[in-house]
């Protein structure tokens, strides 16, 4: 029964990882592709200014919501920790680095992978089935410039927009709570916020989003871009963006916080 089972078994791994290394292969030559086709014109501005819009201004009502809770919910429970050593008045410091060096970046990377990215991947998965793509070639339009490009480009130009105003969203919600406990003033609030943030913090948290923004980007049109098996397909093209976007971010954190590490430390 062994020798009759093991060829089926030795038929599935070999199938399964021929599936893996062809999707590595795809993946690499999609990105490869967007890197030839975003630098040559003709420009697709209209459709970028379109998706900008999409991706940024229709995330603002989440990105407030959620940013100010972050805010808010991590100055109380940074609190009580603080009071048993009589150091509240470091509280600004902390919120700030914790905010500008991790939150913001990370929390507005989540969110969006999880609204803009899914939103992409479902779109062009819909297209894709409907063979509305096929279409746009035959009407002489390049169809991975217009659809996958500009959406590309709008991720990862509006990302770190995103970060900056969630960044604000969460210091208010943190100064709402400071001030109501601690009666301290807005001009002090911030100044004692900012007065242990470095360039080198902004500049990193800049860099995680424009990365974490391409991500999302990315794989939301890989995933689209190559939906198959019709609708059904289309699910679990949104599903599975979410999901990859979400791992690939997780990993370049870790990647680009070890990197600042280095580049702190003396």
């Amino acid at each position: 029964m062994d020798s009759i089972n093991r060829p089926p078994e030795k038929h599935v791994i070999s199938k399964g990882l021929d599936a893996f290394f062809l999707n590595i292969y795809r993946s690499a030559n999609f990105v490869f592709r967007f890197f030839k086709e975003v630098f040559r014109p003709p420009f697709e501005f209209t459709e970028i200014t379109r998706q900008c819009f999409e991706v940024g201004y229709k995330s603002l009502a989440l990105i407030s919501m959620t940013g100010f809770i972050t805010g808010l919910v991590f100055t109380k429970q940074s609190r009580p920790s603080l009071s048993d050593f009589g150091a509240t008045s470091w509280l600004p410091s902390l919120v700030s680095i914790a905010i500008i060096r991790a939150l913001a970046p990370l929390v507005t990377a989540l969110i969006c992978a999880g609204k803009v990215g899914s939103n992409i991947a479902a779109e062009l998965g819909s297209m894709k089935v409907t063979e509305q793509i096929d279409a746009l070639e035959v009407s002489a339009i390049n169809p991975f410039k217009y659809l996958v490009a500009s959406r590309v480009l709008a991720t990862t130009i509006m990302l770190p927009i995103l970060m900056m105003y969630s960044a604000f969203v969460a210091m208010m919600g943190s100064f709402l709570d400071v001030h109501t406990n601690e009666q301290t003033s807005m001009t002090t609030f911030f100044e004692n916020a900012f007065s242990s943030i470095t360039f080198l913090d902004i500049f990193t948290s800049v860099a995680k989003a424009i990365i974490f923004g391409f991500t999302i980007g990315m794989v939301g049109c890989y995933q689209g871009y190559h939906t198959t098996h019709g609708t059904q397909g289309v699910g679990k093209a949104a599903n599975a963006s979410v999901v990859i976007s979400m791992f690939f971010i997780f990993i370049e954190e870790v990647l680009i916080v070890q990197v600042a590490t280095w580049l702190r430390t003396p």
